[in-house]
């Protein structure tokens, strides 16, 4: 049985700054996640999707992001269970939890904190006819994890997320044809970025199609063609792709969670803003996992609720134990 102060659900980005801010108040952490590797989304979905607001960063890859994570927290020597999940979770009369996964590991943590993203998750797929075709290896995918692969290509991309945009700015210069193809006149990605896609287009860069939907998907073996209409006018009009990358977000499962008796909404965590705390005491949520009012599904939004959640996990496991803030800039990691 493995034994440990605070377990966390999830080894994404969140998950791993929560045992930085966790070791700095000498609290051992275990990590499970259901992926084989550490890093979530980042690492499984875009390891090499550039990050623009992590602070101090002005870009960074969402690999290398998860590998400085690793590093910083290699200090407190966290342990893992990874590519298994956690199917039951039990309070003990004494407040401790007891957890199991779908492989049969025993964890026994004085206080739990969910980190899992957006749960499990798969892609949201467009509703094309024979889209399936084309997928495995065939010219259709849902995520960019090598985007050399693409170099002299010819690309389409559909979607008007922040994930659409910003492959669209990284792979301008990539691909030898891109194109970017959106059912509206406006995005949902950030103005700086929709900024740098407009420019791109008056640039000659890449091709832009707004107010435009994918009609049909084309080819032998592979994918040769794409069919467009514009919702407007009704034309239509055929592109020759190698590639269609349709990037219009994730459907999130909870999974296992949904059974632990956590107030929900809809699909994400209830929490009490003051420490990210749920309506179970001793256990936490964190992250894109959780709800609340004016929540921002951002990266630095998740590692200011992990700061928040540590010191309110501390004071839950050592009741009535005076702790002094001390302050990294004062105090080397290593002396905590």
């Amino acid at each position: 049985m493995i034994q440990t102060d605070l377990l966390i659900v999830g080894a994404g980005p969140v998950g791993l700054f929560a045992v930085f801010e966790a070791g700095l108040l000498k609290m051992r952490c275990h990590l499970v996640d259901y992926l084989p590797q550490v890093g979530g989304q980042l690492s499984e979905i875009y390891p090499k999707k550039p990050i623009y607001d992590i602070p101090g960063y002005p870009k960074i890859l969402a690999q290398e992001l998860v590998e400085n994570l690793i590093k910083q927290i290699e200090p407190f020597k966290p342990t893992f269970t990874l590519g298994e999940r956690i199917e039951t979770l039990e309070k003990k009369a004494e407040g401790d939890f007891m957890l199991l996964t779908n492989l049969g590991t025993k964890i026994k943590a004085k206080a739990v904190v969910i980190a899992g993203g957006l749960g499990c998750f798969e892609p949201r797929k467009p509703d094309i006819l024979d889209l399936e075709k084309f997928e495995n290896g065939k010219g259709v995918n849902y995520m960019i994890l090598e985007p050399e692969k693409f170099k002299n290509t010819k690309m389409i991309i559909a979607g008007g997320g922040d994930s659409a945009l910003d492959w669209t700015i990284f792979l301008s210069d990539i691909c030898s044809e891109l194109s970017l193809v959106h059912r509206s006149e406006s995005f949902r990605g950030s103005p700086d970025s929709v900024n740098k896609v407009m420019k791109l287009a008056e640039e000659g860069k890449i091709k832009l199609y707004l107010n435009t939907n994918i009609v049909s998907v084309e080819g032998e073996n592979m994918l040769e063609k794409v069919e467009l209409i514009n919702i407007k006018t009704q034309e239509k009009n055929n592109i020759k792709t190698d590639y269609l990358i349709p990037l219009f977000g994730l459907s999130p499962k909870l999974g296992p969670i949904e059974n632990w008796n956590l107030n929900l909404d809809k699909n994400a965590i209830e929490v009490n803003t003051e420490d990210y705390s749920t309506s179970i005491s001793g256990i936490y949520a964190i992250g894109d996992i959780n709800t609340y009012k004016n929540k921002l599904k951002l990266i630095l939004c998740g590692f200011h609720e992990a700061a928040l959640m540590s010191h309110s996990v501390y004071k839950y496991i050592n009741p009535g134990v005076k702790y002094t803030m001390k302050y990294t800039t004062v105090q080397g990691v290593n002396e905590f």
